[in-house]
């Protein structure tokens, strides 16, 4: 199946976008922008939600004009910290990963088909390993998502 071609420009976006981290919460899209694009030009910034927002630190996806310039920027703040409003700040910049964006299309138009495995058959026992750790995982999941939402809850000012 080939990629559509919505996907394959998304790809290409993943490749000239930064995740930088660490960030200030005073910080603004203009700031940012403002402050690396002395290294290269910016065509877009977009602040993402951090677990650790609350803490008083940010995060953002900013997408460069090529590749190129944004290895380089990676490799530039890793040197150095970035002056944001004239004070220091060592933030933290990585290549962006497909799974940081809220955004991003599907790759391929799947169609999931769903049917009766013969008791015979002679993956029948492998199918039911699987589907019995699936139910044991999403038992977990849902447990250390409650303790979550109970200890966040008991911390809230």
């Amino acid at each position: 199946m080939e990629p559509s071609t919505e996907y394959v420009a998304f790809e290409e976006k993943v490749k000239k976008t930064i995740y930088i981290d660490n960030l200030s919460p005073q910080v603004t899209k203009a700031v940012l922008e403002n402050a690396i694009n002395q290294f290269g030009n910016v065509k877009d910034v977009q602040f993402v939600p951090t677990y650790f927002a609350s803490c008083g630190v940010c995060a953002a996806l900013v997408e460069m004009e090529s590749a190129k310039q944004a290895e380089e920027l990676i490799g530039e703040m890793g040197d150095s910290p970035l002056m944001i409003s004239g004070m220091p700040r060592p933030v933290r910049a990585q290549k962006a990963q497909v799974e940081m964006f809220e955004d991003r299309p599907k790759k391929h138009q799947r169609r999931i088909v769903c049917r009766w495995m013969d008791p015979s058959h002679q993956n029948f026992e492998l199918a039911k390993q699987i589907k019995d750790l699936t139910k044991k995982y999403a038992v977990e999941a849902q447990y250390i998502m409650e303790v979550k939402t109970r200890i966040k809850c008991h911390f809230r000012p």
